[in-house]
């Protein structure tokens, strides 16, 4: 009896792991879709040029990597997402005995030039090849990347410096940065400008689909619901007075980039709680970051900093991300 029993659950068996598979092998294709959209964004120079020239960002990391360069020199490094190579070049200033720089989309082929202008191809190598699939011929004592998405993890790269550090780094190496804190707090908008900008797309949006029968005599109304939702997942940028911010942060998280897993980051939940400085109609909260270096280097995207252009960006939906725009901070959140 036993014996018919797991004969009849065999055909079972095999088409739930067939489902898997299949299902597997979707969420493969996706995310290569997904990777290969994410790479084609950062192959040109225009992105690269707004990063870099964002001096405040690319002068915070310049000291961070000086300002440690007792944990890289005569060291090798990996530089995750190299871009042009700038953060390997300040590696290379900082006397590393070799950089991999690692850069999956086609800037590398600029990367490799700006190595060679800087005379210092003894120092840094150019890899172009995602990271999960790269080939080092050592593992390293520093990964120095500059990961960070909208609102910190939205299409950040920090999956694939977890892949990096369990993988290339050395027991006792150095991550920079090493740890990020995100912080939340209720924004006002005086002037609903905000409201405004999504009712005006939304109807905008509305009409285009009546119009169609207007013009062509097929009803297509019923896409306003279909498009409605498909504008909730984009993000569109606001820009928001420092002002209207109507209470300190509240960090809400703290990740150890030495020991965060993956998993933790699949779905974050946590409870807050704001003191607002009066009253006022809350529109929206807006989400910002910092991430520490060793010897107390910080970049920080907080409205409270004097220098930054606070700019968020925003789903119609009420919710948001940050606009990666960084500034040096040495004030509180």
């Amino acid at each position: 009896m036993d014996a018919v029993s797991n004969g009849s659950l065999q055909p079972d068996l095999k088409r739930r792991r067939s489902d898997a598979e299949d299902q597997s092998e979707e969420t493969l294709q996706l995310r290569t879709k997904h990777d290969n959209e994410y790479f084609k964004c950062y192959a040109g120079l225009d992105i690269h040029r707004e990063m870099i020239g964002d001096f405040a960002r690319t002068f915070t990391y310049r000291k961070a990597i000086l300002n440690n360069y007792n944990c890289i020199y005569q060291r090798s490094v990996l530089d995750l997402g190299a871009g042009t190579g700038i953060l390997s070049m300040f590696c290379a200033q900082a006397g590393a005995r070799k950089v991999y720089a690692v850069e999956a989309s086609g800037v590398a082929e600029v990367a490799k030039k700006v190595v060679s202008s800087n005379k210092v191809e003894d120092q840094v190598v150019v890899i172009q090849s995602k990271v999960e699939e790269a080939t080092l011929p050592e593992k390293v004592d520093v990964i120095v990347s500059e990961w960070m998405g909208y609102m910190l993890l939205y299409e950040s790269m920090l999956q694939s410096v977890i892949f990096a550090r369990d993988k290339w780094l050395n027991k006792d190496g150095v991550l920079l940065p090493e740890k990020a804190r995100m912080f939340i707090a209720p924004l006002t908008d005086p002037d609903e400008g905000f409201e405004r900008q999504v009712n005006s797309f939304q109807s905008v949006l509305i009409e285009f689909w009546k119009m169609v029968k207007d013009n062509f005599h097929v009803d297509m109304s019923c896409v306003t619901e279909f498009a409605k939702a498909e504008m909730y997942k984009h993000i569109t940028v606001k820009t928001v007075d420092a002002e209207n911010v109507i209470s300190r942060g509240t960090c809400f998280l703290e990740l150890d980039l030495y020991t965060v897993k993956s998993e933790d980051l699949q779905c974050i939940k946590e409870n807050f709680m704001c003191c607002c400085y009066g009253h006022g109609r809350v529109h929206a909260f807006v989400i910002w970051f910092s991430v520490e270096f060793p010897r107390d280097v910080i970049l920080s995207t907080s409205p409270y900093d004097s220098m930054l252009d606070v700019e968020l960006a925003f789903t119609v939906d009420g919710r948001q991300a940050r606009k990666q725009l960084y500034r040096m901070s040495e004030c509180g959140p």
